[in-house]
């Protein structure tokens, strides 16, 4: 039976739910994001049984994780929770990692305490729709001063049409603890609507220094994603988080990361690539609600086909909170005479003594550098191809997990060379 908490919260995004129409995000009168095509009322949740070892998981999920060694992995098929491993010596020393559904049940004063703290079903259609309708979901705990190498994986996947997915990852690491964690949405090609509808929300106790990693590659499937991710940061704490968006039709998103703490820092870097007709619509916040709080952004694109990508970035500095140093910037790259990107960066800075600055760009291939390189036996297709992955390298770097980067670039080679004739042709056009 689930304890109380949860079933009021539940109630109360389930009225916000049903009094909310579908939404349309419009931003500064030149970019929306509509979900007119969304059949919401053909799409629902589907229930699968758990499974046994690794070797059984959807082959989406083999093919990511490429037997790596990983701490512990939970994950989410559809509705349902199909598989969750942990290493002995981790629980031993009173790690948690089991479905959030779960989690309530078992350890029910400690998702009281922190489920929802950064997240708010008021916030919306969608997130009111993941607050009521969540099922299996995943919980972290990590107790004080605990140090993990390996990384935690949280995997939601889709393979199935006509799928609803709501999900709800929390995590919450102790004071002075190390890990590192994995979440992957991911869903094989398929002809057909789904949907996933997240919340993620991560608490850096003080003292903790965390590395987060989310990867999306929701195939070529008409899977529309609207989630929000949150991440609070306390006294002295760090979180170096990399989001990586690689396929998806529709994605609507909200990432933010609080400064709560003084001493609080973060570092976000995030990548994106779009191709045919995905669409893409990312809005990050900065958030300082203290001083002495530290923050860096940097967010890369590039867009082949007809896709569109919208990156909005703020960073919001609230009144009396002196001694912020942080800064912004985001560049999106064009391969395609068809695609559209939008580079938004901006502030709200309500105190003074602080150092707040942004900048955002929207460009191309430098013919000038592809021409270099030829002149120095390098094939055209080879030069855009090596200009293209070096752009996102400052990026990738930041991961500092070689299995995810050796992912990451090769799905983004994989999509250079599927839209290398679109490219090559712009180019020459330039």
């Amino acid at each position: 039976m689930p304890p109380s908490f949860l079933e009021e919260q539940r109630k109360a995004a389930l009225d916000v739910y049903e009094r909310e129409p579908v939404p349309t995000w419009r931003r500064s009168g030149f970019w929306t994001t509509t979900l007119r095509h969304l059949r919401l009322d053909e799409l629902e949740p589907r229930h699968y049984d758990p499974v046994d070892s690794f070797e059984e998981l959807p082959g989406v999920v083999i093919d990511a994780l490429n037997s790596e060694e990983l701490a512990g992995l939970i994950v989410q098929r559809g509705a349902s929770t199909i598989y969750t491993a942990l290493d002995d010596s981790l629980a031993d020393d009173g790690v948690i990692l089991t479905s959030l559904e779960r989690a309530a049940e078992e350890h029910p004063d400690l998702v009281e305490r922190w489920y929802m703290k950064r997240l708010s079903h008021e916030e919306g259609k969608f997130p009111a729709a993941s607050a009521a309708f969540w099922t299996g979901g995943a919980f972290l705990h990590v107790p004080d001063n605990l140090k993990i190498e390996n990384p935690i994986q949280v995997v939601y996947v889709i393979d199935e049409p006509g799928t609803a997915q709501y999900a709800h990852t929390l995590a919450v690491v102790g004071q002075f603890a190390e890990p590192y964690l994995r979440e992957y949405c991911l869903a094989p090609d398929f002809e057909g609507q789904a949907l996933h509808a997240g919340g993620f929300e991560l608490y850096c106790r003080p003292g903790s220094q965390v590395k987060l990693a989310h990867f999306q590659d929701w195939g070529s499937g008409e899977i529309y994603d609207i989630s929000t991710k949150r991440v609070e940061i306390q006294r002295d704490a760090h979180c170096g988080w990399v989001p990586i968006h690689l396929g998806g039709h529709l994605t609507k998103q909200t990432l933010d990361i609080v400064t709560a703490e003084k001493g609080s820092d973060m570092r976000h870097n995030g990548l994106y690539f779009t191709e045919g007709d995905e669409h893409l619509d990312l809005f990050t916040t900065d958030l300082h609600e203290q001083g002495d709080t530290t923050g860096d952004t940097v967010w890369k694109g590039a867009l082949t086909g007809e896709s569109r990508a919208s990156y909005e970035g703020l960073i919001h500095i609230v009144q009396g909170a002196q001694n912020t140093n942080t800064y912004l910037q985001t560049h999106s790259m064009l391969l395609s005479p068809k695609a559209k990107a939008d580079s938004i960066p901006s502030l709200i800075v309500q105190t003074d003594n602080v150092s707040a600055s942004h900048g955002g760009t929207v460009g191309e291939i430098d013919e000038e550098q592809v021409f270099y390189m030829m002149t120095r036996g390098i094939p055209r297709r080879e030069a855009v191809r090596i200009l293209v992955e070096g752009y996102f390298e400052p990026v990738i770097g930041k991961l500092g997990d070689p299995p995810l980067e050796a992912l990451v670039r090769q799905r983004i080679a994989g999509k250079i060379a599927a839209a290398e004739e679109h490219v090559e042709e712009y180019i020459e056009q330039r």
